[in-house]
């Protein structure tokens, strides 16, 4: 039996659909800048000192490394509010997605960080520059061009994955492919559409992030 599309039944929900893009793209844009805030921050605690830290971060990049997304998100959704903290969906949802980001962006920064040539370091120590103003100054950004395009492959497939979020009733785009179809019983359309913005978001989010790497990252060495 030849399979009749409709589509003009989903568009009619258009508005859930422009509504779960835009959750889907605040969920990437704050989750991906805290989370690689968070990587910064451990591939440092990694590579510098005190280093009584470096276990600690370990512990934690295995941990998250280690465990299925959809446990991390379950955890902190059902399992903060029985010790007393009380979060939303979209709450639980961002910090799921910081602290998986952190993890694997922590490891992917670190990888760069111990690549940055030791003579470098060396003759910043003998400028009198602080381990802060080293790894700021002299190790960052060197570190940040070699990994960028891994980094940035990181942060796409964390975007991919918060449709998972919708486990929690996070209203975002997979959310609303489900919305659609329990409504219409046009699963195919509902997701064949879902799967179409979900391509063209993660082709939108390389071109930016090539963007920002061009303009912000890779700008000095090029001048």
């Amino acid at each position: 039996m030849a399979y009749q599309f409709e589509f003009l039944s989903t568009f009619d929900y258009s508005g859930v659909l422009v509504k779960g893009v835009l959750t889907t793209v605040e969920l990437i844009a704050v989750g991906g800048v805290l989370g690689v805030a968070v990587g910064i921050f451990g591939a440092w605690a990694r590579t510098q000192e005190p280093r009584w830290l470096r276990p600690v971060v370990s512990a934690y990049v295995e941990l998250i490394r280690n465990t299925p997304f959809l446990i991390q998100l379950f955890f902190i959704f059902f399992g903060l509010p029985s010790i007393g903290v009380q979060i939303t969906e979209m709450q639980a949802a961002i910090l799921a997605m910081v602290i998986n980001l952190g993890a694997y962006s922590t490891e992917i920064i670190r990888a760069g960080v111990v690549a940055v040539a030791r003579g470098q370091i060396e003759a910043a120590l003998s400028l009198s520059m602080t381990r802060v103003q080293i790894f700021r100054h002299i190790i960052l950004r060197p570190a940040l061009q070699k990994i960028w395009p891994a980094l940035s492959s990181q942060i796409v497939i964390v975007m991919l994955g918060s449709a998972v979020c919708s486990q929690i009733a996070v209203e975002e785009l997979s959310f609303a492919a489900n919305f659609i179809q329990g409504r219409n019983f046009r699963a195919f359309e509902a997701y064949l559409i879902a799967t179409a913005i979900y391509l063209l978001l993660a082709i939108l989010l390389r071109q930016i992030l090539r963007l920002i790497g061009t303009r912000f990252i890779f700008a000095r060495s090029s001048t």
